[in-house]
């Protein structure tokens, strides 16, 4: 195992760059994902760390090595890709000691390294079988155990469920959690997908754009965003944005003339951004909510998810009850006023809600 070191680390494609003067710590033992939409560089980012992309500024270092210039077989890395890369003419016991046969490692070794990556990932009594006998999660467990095998320092994952379906996803989801807790290994995991990275990291890095928006614990970033980006892009269904005008102390101003309750700590007359999660978003019992327009209603079965238009902005709320609600009716929202977030509306960033009278 090693921690994971990037130092102002760049990438640029001829005058193009992608990643932006890096600074990022992955301690040893750490469950890493780096998420982001597509683009941002988190990819790349994990190309670099596998020595599969060039660095153009910076240093990288694996443990106390400092690796810019090493090959990736010189690394200690093992890396599971999306399209699982197993070859076919191979039975699953051949896929998964590949490595050691190309290392020349007794055969004693080599089996008992196998059987115990096999028995770890349920694939024991699969190890007669091709590829092509196999399931997408029985392909991806494969995968998981070539890197086994070789008893890596750290383990890289490149978007390793997209080519999965939404259930096998959620259990593969599990798998590799487990793998890492029964591994206690270093771990870099590359995703788009939020919901992978809420319920597998110890430690989530989000990125736009090539740089670092936000680095915390899955629950910092969703309850204390540095920004609106974070805000939107950490929770599902995503964070509901509205701009206002704070008019008073006790109250802000949607752009169609509707008064918020809420203690904003804010100049009168400076614009905001007020968030609201859709799961906690409630019809208002009383006349305190804002009015909204209903415009989709989607039963999910635990909950109801209804798109609605607030002052022209779009809205979601995520109810908990059966509501027989039809579009084109005008409902009022509320919500605790403790789970309202605010940003500046110029720069983006959080500011502190105060507390509430």
């Amino acid at each position: 195992m090693a921690n994971i070191r990037f130092s102002d680390v760049s990438k640029a494609y001829g005058r193009q760059p992608v990643i932006h003067g890096m600074d990022a710590t992955i301690e040893d033992g750490e469950f890493a994902v780096l998420v982001g939409p597509s683009g941002c560089g988190k990819s790349t980012l994990l190309r670099m760390l596998a020595g599969l992309e060039s660095i153009t500024g910076g240093d990288v270092h694996i443990g106390d090595v400092r690796v810019n210039d090493l090959l990736p077989k010189e690394r200690n890395i093992a890396m599971v890709f999306q399209n699982y890369a197993l070859y076919p003419h191979m039975t699953v016991a051949e896929n998964l000691g590949f490595s050691l046969r190309l290392a020349k490692a007794p055969a004693s070794e080599k089996d008992e390294k196998v059987g115990h990556a096999a028995s770890i990932l349920g694939l024991s009594d699969l190890l007669d079988r091709y590829p092509r006998q196999l399931s997408g999660g029985q392909r991806q467990r494969v995968a998981m155990g070539r890197a086994i095998v070789r008893d890596p320092a750290v383990f890289l994952f490149d978007e390793p469920l997209s080519n999965l379906d939404a259930k096998l996803r959620v259990q593969m989801r599990t798998e590799i959690k487990a793998l890492h807790q029964k591994l206690q290994s270093t771990i870099v995991y590359v995703t788009h997908d939020q919901i992978e990275a809420m319920t597998m990291a110890n430690k989530i890095f989000v990125l736009n754009a090539g740089q670092l928006a936000q680095v915390g614990s899955p629950l910092e970033l969703y309850d204390r965003p540095a920004n609106r980006f974070v805000a939107t892009f950490i929770g599902s269904p995503s964070m509901n944005i509205l701009p206002v005008t704070v008019v008073s102390e006790s109250q802000v101003r949607l752009e169609d003339g509707q008064h918020i309750t809420l203690t904003t700590g804010q100049p009168q007359g400076r614009k905001l951004l007020v968030g609201l999660r859709p799961e906690h978003t409630s019809l208002a019992i009383d006349e305190t909510g804002f009015n909204a327009r209903v415009e989709v209603v989607e039963p999910t079965g635990a909950e109801t998810h209804v798109s609605l238009s607030v002052a022209g902005s779009p809205f979601l709320a995520a109810l908990r009850d059966h509501v027989p609600l039809v579009v084109g009716d005008t409902v009022k929202l509320t919500g605790p006023v403790q789970r309202h977030y605010l940003f500046d509306a110029d720069t983006e960033l959080s500011l502190p809600l105060p507390q509430q009278p």
